[in-house]
């Protein structure tokens, strides 16, 4: 008989090979690469947007209200038990009434009130965000959460509800999109995508 797997810890997530991301859910390590330079650049210019709109209104402009944070440590469950996990999605949002203050701390205990992940291709990287994360946002209460999808040029929003997930807009291309929970403001969608590669020139000569 084969001695049965223990379930991953904290310690597993600690003790990960330099340069992956390490995140814990469903008593498995799950480890994936660093992302694409054109990914960074796509949450990078998310956040940016965000929180020039939502965030500490340094000069920006927009409602307010939330923090964005790019790229978080999320310790949600605790190390002993066995639902503990460590997510790391590509931005996370928390309403300011429920986080007044972030903390000086290495990870965020509190749920965040929205979730985004920025599809890579691959199936493994599919299956991975779209199928098995979702579950463990809907069970600590995450209220929504966007995919976007760069190679379709794609934003899904998906709302909470009764437990789930439903999906409750979809935009694309240059769609000029109100998006739940940030829908106070019209995103353009054509400013995230990187341009269509410029065909080549011909021969000459």
């Amino acid at each position: 008989m084969e001695p049965a797997l223990r379930p991953a810890t904290y310690a597993d997530v600690l003790g990960a090979p330099e340069g992956l991301t390490a995140e814990l859910f469903g008593g498995e390590l799950h480890l994936s690469p660093r992302p694409a330079v054109r990914h960074v650049d796509l949450a990078s210019g998310l956040t940016a947007e965000l929180r020039t709109r939502f965030g500490r209104q340094r000069g920006g402009h927009g409602p307010g209200g939330w923090w964005i944070l790019a790229e978080p440590e999320l310790h949600l469950g605790g190390d002993a038990n066995p639902q503990a996990r460590v997510l790391v999605p590509d931005l996370a949002g928390w309403r300011r009434e429920r986080l007044p203050v972030l903390p000086d701390a290495p990870a965020l205990t509190l749920c965040p009130d929205w979730a985004c992940e920025i599809l890579s291709p691959g199936p493994a990287n599919m299956r991975r965000d779209r199928v098995l994360k979702p579950d463990h946002y809907a069970a600590v209460g995450v209220a929504w959460l966007w995919f976007v999808d760069p190679a379709a040029r794609l934003l899904e929003v998906w709302r909470l509800q009764g437990g789930t997930y439903a999906r409750v807009h979809a935009f694309g291309g240059d769609d000029r999109a109100r998006a739940e929970p940030f829908d106070a403001v019209e995103l353009e969608l054509g400013g995230w995508w990187m341009p269509e590669d410029a065909p080549a020139a011909p021969a000459t000569g």
